[in-house]
């Protein structure tokens, strides 16, 4: 059996950086993320599927999830289907979460060359603490410090190989997978309990 990291829970840090979100959760919202807090106390690595319309709140699950795992000196990686979600992703946590001292890098067609090879040079370092990108972060060149999670946004939009291939490469993480239309095989999955 594979242990996940242990990950550190500092309840006044998270309220605080949950207060920052500009709108009322909903019942919903709230119940996913104390599920996903659940899934991060136990010993093994979690695989979580949420489902939920779009501009149902599925981004903010992740936010407050990447933001445990920064604060338990871990890295977090959200693969996303395009660069222009990419890129909204990166301006919107870079802006929540810069505030508490965690730092963003993106991977993307938008991303300059140079700046690509310092972001996987850092990334190796420890020094990113959640990476944002597309297909480009399933490279084997991209090399985790201490990877404790990774999202996928709309993972109907990839493979089962790709999601293979990332938990292959990466046991110890916690897996959040956010869609609004899951693949079948992720909702079978998800409804027979695996």
């Amino acid at each position: 059996t594979i242990n996940s990291f242990p990950i550190n829970f500092d309840q006044v840090a998270y309220d605080k950086f949950s207060s920052t979100f500009p709108y009322i959760e909903t019942e919903d919202q709230l119940k996913a993320c104390e599920d996903v807090k659940s899934d991060f106390l136990k010993d093994v690595p979690s695989d979580r599927l949420i489902l939920g319309d779009v501009a149902a709140g599925k981004t903010e699950l992740i936010l407050r999830a990447t933001f445990l795992i920064a604060k338990s000196s871990m890295q977090a990686v959200v693969l996303v289907p395009t660069t222009i979600l990419s890129r909204q992703h990166y301006d919107n946590f870079t802006q929540r979460l810069a505030p508490f001292g965690i730092r963003v890098n993106e991977l993307s067609r938008f991303v300059s060359i140079k700046e690509k090879n310092k972001t996987i040079l850092l990334l190796k370092e420890g020094q990113v603490d959640i990476l944002i990108g597309t297909h480009a972060i399933l490279n084997d060149k991209i090399v985790f410090k201490k990877l404790g999670l990774i999202c996928l946004d709309e993972e109907q939009r990839f493979g089962t190989l790709q999601k293979e291939k990332l938990k292959k490469k990466w046991p110890q993480a916690h897996i959040i997978s956010t869609t609004a239309t899951p693949i079948p095989k992720t909702l079978s999955s998800s409804l027979s309990g695996i």
